[in-house]
């Protein structure tokens, strides 16, 4: 009898407790890591200069108070009611919409496989922060050509007259030091193997920071989402110390009423799906902090970078328009570039790059958690096993860095752009928006989602969200996505090279290719399923009987029931 105990106790020890956070504290750190990351640095401030300035907040913030405040709540509350993945969870409360679920996480998966990316310049250029002269602050390098303009010793205006036939020297290292690019995505030439070094060392610094699960990920992120708003601070006060930062400053709030009525608007910084498999300990309060924290970050990061950008202006006697560059241009272009005048250049780029490498490892930290968490709640008796986590983990590195090993080659820059403007922004994720807040709203209830919140919180949501869930977001989000295909502008690397017909395609191939398994998915469970068409989508829009509310919740769902059908008995 104690030999059968002991082997049960034996077998039951086998399979693992799913993870959960250790503390609140923990859990908030980890999302304000996703929902704070290098596109608050670099993506915000320009697109608020290009477009209106200061006028571009009242479109941001419609959009923030409409969709990315209402869906950040919603899917925690997805997520803390049903303790499951951003799949699973889709089973237990409306089937016909699991296809949400392995759309987000498809998008996850090109995110992982780009910020990694990302990652690994920001480590190579931190590298040679601790050059005794920053590689990219003159022309005298092997790899610079006779059209090189250092800037700093620029002094005379014929000099600058004649600006647009010269490169700058951090510009000529970013592309024939770093990337060595080629002359087109047809041309892919040879590997980068100082990038692919770097890529390799931050994926195993990944791995090893979360291969335990939250209960790892939990204790690095009191440093990774924290220190990054002390170098943000630092560089925030140094940017507004230089001359001709108010420059910088008023343009970037200098209101352009004529933009107001332009298409582009910024989502918040987190994807769909990505609360759902990390979520507990999460209030309603703390929902709201979390996003005023993601765009309060983005607000002061765009004082931080126009004072900069405004000091380069002043410098060089050039209007900021053509020194603020999108995306890697600005990181890894204009702010290099600004840092090399400052006194002190090698501990002002190595503040900035820790900065980008923090931003960028929260984020993908949790990106990397949540396609974990979602794979092993999908098999559980299999996964929650001692290894499986930390060899599928390992399955999981290996497939996105033999994926991504072609934007490490001479003509990868163009592949990167490719999946950074199609797979992992725009449509998709506006798509994915659209269906997410239609299945819980209307399928599962809004109602519903009232009553859970409650039960969970002791609060009673105020009636906003419910208008948001069911009508205004759905509606901004999918006037959004018309809009971004009405004026769909084609990718192009900057600003003069034009893709081939070929990769436009494959462009659209991999938006697509996260929308289709929505529907897809959704044709595919009624196709298979049991009985006439009517009871196939009946059952396929109710939750999981298991999936009750608590008893509170339970009671105050029926009592609703209840009265309601009292009053179709009336009318009978």
């Amino acid at each position: 009898m104690m030999n059968k105990t002991c082997a049960t106790k034996h077998k039951q020890a086998q399979v693992e407790e799913r993870g959960h956070w250790g503390s609140k504290v923990e859990f908030l750190l980890a999302v304000a890591g996703n929902v704070v990351g290098l596109g608050n640095v670099w993506r915000f401030p320009y697109l608020c200069y290009k477009n209106g300035g200061g006028a571009f907040l009242v479109p941001y913030l419609v959009f923030v108070v409409t969709c990315g405040v209402p869906l950040f709540l919603l899917e925690t509350t997805v997520g803390q009611f049903t303790q499951e993945g951003s799949i699973t969870c889709w089973r237990k409360l409306c089937p016909l919409a699991e296809g949400v679920g392995y759309g987000g996480q498809l998008i996850l998966l090109y995110s992982c496989m780009t910020y990694i990316i990302i990652l690994s310049w920001a480590l190579l250029y931190l590298v040679f922060s601790f050059s005794p002269q920053l590689p990219w602050a003159t022309c005298n390098n092997y790899w610079n050509t006779d059209d090189c303009l250092d800037f700093s010793t620029i002094n005379t205006t014929a000099q600058l007259s004649n600006q647009t036939l010269t490169t700058s020297a951090a510009t000529e290292f970013w592309e024939r030091r770093v990337l060595a690019i080629s002359g087109g995505i047809e041309e892919i030439g040879s590997m980068r193997w100082e990038i692919l070094l770097c890529v390799i060392v931050m994926w195993i610094t990944c791995y090893f920071c979360i291969w335990k699960g939250v209960r790892s990920t939990g204790k690095v992120v009191y440093f990774t989402a924290t220190f990054p708003y002390v170098m943000l601070l630092i560089l925030l006060i140094r940017g507004l110390s230089l001359p001709g930062a108010l420059q910088g400053v008023v343009f970037y709030l200098l209101p352009e009423p004529s933009r107001l009525l332009d298409s582009q608007v910024r989502t918040m910084g987190f994807d769909p799906g990505s609360m759902m498999s990390t979520c507990f300990f999460m209030f309603c309060r703390d929902c709201l902090w979390l996003c005023l924290l993601n765009s309060g970050t983005s607000v002061v990061a765009g004082f931080a970078v126009f004072s900069v950008l405004g000091f380069m202006s002043h410098e060089q006697s050039i209007p900021i328009t053509e020194v603020a560059e999108s995306g890697p241009g600005l990181a890894f272009i204009a702010y290099p570039q600004a840092v090399a005048m400052m006194p002190l250049p090698q501990l002002w780029s190595i503040c900035f790059f820790v900065m980008l490498i923090l931003l960028g490892l929260d984020s993908q930290f949790v990106a990397m958690e949540v396609v974990m968490t979602t794979i092993i709640d999908m098999f559980p008796t299999t996964m929650r096993r001692a290894g499986r986590r930390e060899r599928l983990l390992l399955v999981f590195c290996l497939v996105c860095f033999f994926s991504q090993l072609v934007m490490l080659t001479e003509g990868g820059m163009y592949t990167f752009q490719l999946f950074d403007y199609y797979a992992c922004n725009g449509a998709c994720i506006l798509f994915m928006c659209v269906f997410e807040t239609l299945a819980l709203a209307w399928l599962f209830g809004a109602e519903r989602l009232h009553g859970i919140i409650k039960d969970m919180t002791g609060v009673r949501v105020n009636p906003f969200f419910k208008i948001c869930w069911l009508y205004l977001t759905p509606l901004v989000s999918l006037t959004t996505f018309i809009c971004s295909l009405v004026w769909y502008q084609p990718l192009t690397f900057n600003r003069w090279y034009v893709y081939p017909a070929w990769a436009y395609v494959l462009g659209w191939v991999l938006a697509v290719s996260s929308i289709l398994l929505v529907p897809g998915l959704a044709l595919y469970k009624v196709a298979t399923g049991t009985g006439n068409l009517s009871q196939r989508l009946h059952h396929l829009c109710q939750p999981d009987p298991s999936c009750s509310l608590p008893q509170k919740g339970e009671t105050e769902l029926q009592h609703i029931v209840g009265e309601d059908q009292q009053q179709q008995l009336a009318v009978s």
